[in-house]
């Protein structure tokens, strides 16, 4: 990890491999801010529209800081438009002129009543690709409720999996379906403008929801349930598929993470367990057996785990070959030397702190790597700056000309 003696500074003049490309984001919170960050981090000029009061994502604070916006704002230009006002409309309008892509997430037919429809952004400019990201599509009985992702996790089947058997369903504790589904939409952003650079298509909408990317996380639920009848039930940290794998107690008070999804690596835990008399036992002996006796399984593992700490666990079990590792929170994380050596967490030059760590970008490029070029701006910052490119200034949205 860099440290604050060797921090990563911000070059303005920095180009990615998606220098040229602009994108008009005038989406809100995460899901969008997640999607053009992917764009921005590789070099795009990403143009965040802001209302008067700022994006939302400036108001989750912790410790009276916006660290939340810090992260998921840098690279991005800030211009505020109040678009209630027509002349803002125009700016907007001249935005997306010359745009390639156009984030949005407003409740589905919002855009139409603006006057942006697709129709009207086709005319306005055939090459545009636009990414409509809602709560659960544009079309469908549930296209006009709220699309917060708390509702779309729950509403997915995620949260119904995830928790213990007799306790109540858990939602995560983080925006994941909303992150799961920046990430869908950054690629599908790619694939729109390659589409676009063949020759395949002109410009295109691309109806992203958050429901369908974390649906599509569960895996072949919808088979298993047709197939079986069976609803899969809550089982923790353990799993309905494989066994051995769960989260298990050390002696220290710390846990570790296993997974023998494998019949080699279900072997050698068993073996190192000193339990070999499991491999052979009909109980045990195969994977669909294990899962069935889960509890035995674990209940001997278990045991294993609360003879050692936490190192002498994990040290003991990589030398035999079994998957397995430590859980960590993120003080551990921040210790970590794989962490630190591959730079996964970099320290970044922040103006209020000094520093501040961040995640790192990726994926990584051998050839075209992403750039750092701009810290996360302030409300407003490059307002006139940007609007001077499409022959505008400042004035020209207060005075209503």
């Amino acid at each position: 990890m860099r440290t604050r003696d060797n921090l990563l500074r911000f070059d303005a003049t920095a180009r990615g491999p998606l220098a040229g490309v602009r994108v008009i984001d005038l989406s809100r919170l995460v899901a969008g801010n997640m999607l053009s960050l992917q764009l921005a981090d590789f070099g795009a000029d990403v143009v965040k529209i802001e209302p008067p009061q700022g994006d939302p994502l400036r108001d989750w604070r912790d410790n009276g800081q916006s660290l939340h916006w810090k992260t998921y704002g840098r690279n991005k230009r800030s211009l505020v438009l109040n678009l209630r006002q027509p002349p803002a409309m125009r700016a907007l309008r001249r935005l997306l002129e010359g745009a390639d892509i156009f984030v949005e997430n407003f409740r589905p037919g919002t855009l139409e009543e603006m006057g942006l429809g697709p129709d009207v952004l086709r005319e306005l400019n055939p090459r545009l690709i636009t990414v409509r990201i809602s709560g659960f599509g544009q079309t469908g009985p549930y296209a006009e409720l709220p699309g917060f992702g708390t509702l779309v996790e729950a509403m997915s089947g995620f949260a119904a999996r995830t928790g213990f058997p007799d306790r109540e369903p858990v939602l995560p504790p983080l925006a994941l379906a909303d992150m799961i589904a920046g990430l869908t939409g950054a690629n599908a952003a790619m694939m729109a403008l390659f589409a676009r650079e063949r020759g395949l298509a002109s410009g295109q909408v691309i109806d992203l929801s958050l429901l369908e990317p974390i649906f599509a996380s569960l895996g072949p639920e919808a088979a298993i349930y047709r197939q079986t009848g069976a609803v899969k039930q809550r089982s923790g940290s353990a799993s309905n598929t494989v066994s051995p794998r769960n989260v298990y107690r050390c002696s220290d008070g710390k846990f570790a993470a296993l997974s023998g999804s494998t019949q080699v690596v279900a072997m050698r835990i068993f073996d190192t367990i000193g339990r070999p008399e499991m491999k052979a036992d009909p109980r045990f002996a195969t994977n669909a057996a294990r899962v069935q006796h889960r509890d035995l399984v674990d209940a001997a593992v278990g045991a294993w785990f609360l003879t050692r700490d936490r190192d002498t666990a994990l040290a003991e079990m990589r030398a035999q070959g079994a998957t397995v590792g430590p859980v960590y929170d993120i003080a551990d994380i921040a210790e970590d030397r794989h962490f630190a050596e591959r730079e996964i967490v970099v320290e970044v030059e922040d103006a209020e702190n000094g520093s501040l760590p961040m995640h790192n970008i990726f994926p990584r490029f051998s050839e075209t790597p992403g750039v750092w070029r701009l810290p996360a701006p302030d409300l407003g910052q490059h307002s006139g700056e940007i609007l001077a490119e499409i022959g505008m200034t400042e004035a020209d949205l207060e005075d209503g000309a």
